[in-house]
């Protein structure tokens, strides 16, 4: 199996991404849409939710209700991505050890995470019942 997206640039910094039936825009500047790491930091989130359900799940802590990440990415001097901090709120009531397994298992399941170089892989925080 594979996976395939088609991205298009008709001039400048700008891309737009086909992905099946969905059609996304990533630009360099990012003057016109999310820039490049921006849309990177983006996906590294969204795929760490399912990651955090599943792992709530495997722990028993079946209802994390609302998940809210707040994701930084700090950048180097050359402007490239040094590393990354999630800090993750969950409306469920879940105390700080089960969080912190929910968090490792997360990270075994986030397929982003694999890919990502060891270095940025995200710091976290994470805290329960944040209604």
């Amino acid at each position: 199996m594979a996976k395939q997206v088609t991205t298009v640039s008709e001039e400048g910094y700008s891309a737009t991404n086909e992905t099946r039936e969905f059609e996304t825009t990533i630009d360099a500047t990012g003057e016109e849409a999310p820039d490049t790491l921006e849309a990177l930091l983006a996906a590294y989130g969204s795929c760490y939710v399912p990651a955090l359900r599943v792992g709530g799940q495997q722990r028993d802590a079946d209802d994390l209700g609302r998940i809210e990440i707040d994701i930084t990415g700090e950048l180097n001097d050359d402007d490239k991505l040094e590393s990354v901090q999630f800090d993750i709120r969950v409306e469920g009531d879940v105390d700080e050890d089960t969080g912190e397994e929910i968090i490792e298992r997360a990270f075994e399941l986030c397929k982003v995470h694999d890919a990502l170089k060891d270095s940025l892989h995200a710091e976290t925080s994470f805290e329960g019942n944040a209604a």
